[in-house]
């Protein structure tokens, strides 16, 4: 009978992390559109995300990619949810703001200015090839 219960005792401890806290998620989050209430939905997604993960103990890394049109969410005095990003960037130190490099090149090359981004925004090559990288690592995608 100890033998059971010594075995039942290992298969709870081993099964234990799987229902630990402390658990990481990784979430990329598309915007693609230049609409504010997409915009808007798409950053209270990242926040709602990480209220609810933090509330259970757990962590959640967050990387919005914006492309197309919605890269008009990262240039300043464009963006109409400028403001928004740049608290966010200060007060969520797991979110991270990326723009698509071909549509800022091919924006910048129409206005023959470098457009210039949000202090909190990084350029990657290619939004979509982004999403796709962070997929295969693993990321939850979410497109409002």
């Amino acid at each position: 009978m100890k033998m059971i219960a010594t075995a039942a005792a290992m298969m709870l401890a081993a099964a234990a992390p799987a229902f630990a806290e402390g658990a990481t998620h990784h979430v990329a989050i598309q915007v693609n559109s230049g609409d504010e209430q997409t915009m808007n939905v798409a950053l209270n997604n990242a926040v709602n995300l990480t209220r609810f993960y933090e509330a259970q103990g757990d962590d959640v890394v967050i990387e919005i990619v914006a492309y197309g049109p919605g890269l008009a969410m990262m240039i300043p005095d464009r963006s109409p949810v400028e403001d928004r990003i740049n608290a966010m960037s200060l007060e969520y130190g797991n979110m991270s703001f990326s723009a698509c490099g071909n549509t800022h090149r091919n924006w910048s090359n129409r206005e023959g200015v470098d457009i210039p981004l949000l202090d909190a925004v990084s350029i990657t090559p290619s939004g979509v090839v982004r999403l796709v990288e962070l997929q295969q690592d693993g990321y939850a995608y979410i497109r409002p």
